[in-house]
C-alpha cells in the first residue's frame, strides 16, 4: 500500500524528501480514484527505496490540495526537492506515471 499522507506529514514525507515523490490526491467516494489505487499500490512496490509514493484523502485532508490547485480528484503530482514537477489529472496508464518517475531518476 502506498504511504498515507495527512496535511500534518505532507512538509516532512513530501517536501524535504531526497527522493523524487508521486502523491495522488484521491477520495473515497470517487470511481476514477479507486481505478488509479492499483497502480499507485503498485508503483510503490516498484518503486521501493528509490522514490516515495503517497495519497492523500482529500476529505480529511485540503491544506496541500488546496494550495496545489488540486480542483479534480484524481489528481496525481510529482515533486522533486519540493517543487512540483509533474501533474496527471484524470486517469492515466501505468506507464504515464512511471515514466514521470523514470525521469528524474
Amino acid at each position: 500500500m502506498a504511504l498515507e499522507i495527512t496535511d500534518a506529514t505532507f512538509e516532512e514525507v513530501v517536501l524535504k524528501s531526497d527522493k523524487p515523490v508521486m502523491v495522488d490526491f484521491w477520495a473515497a467516494w470517487c470511481g476514477p480514484c479507486r481505478m488509479v489505487a492499483p497502480i499507485i499500490d503498485q508503483l510503490n512496490e516498484e518503486y521501493a527505496g528509490k522514490a516515495v509514493i503517497g495519497k492523500v484523502d482529500v476529505d480529511a485532508n485540503q491544506e496541500f490540495a488546496e494550495k496545489y490547485g488540486v480542483r479534480n480528484i484524481p489528481t496525481v503530482l510529482v515533486f522533486q526537492n519540493g517543487e512540483v514537477v509533474g501533474r496527471q489529472v484524470g486517469v492515466a496508464p501505468k506507464d504515464t506515471y512511471a515514466e514521470a518517475l523514470d525521469s528524474l531518476l
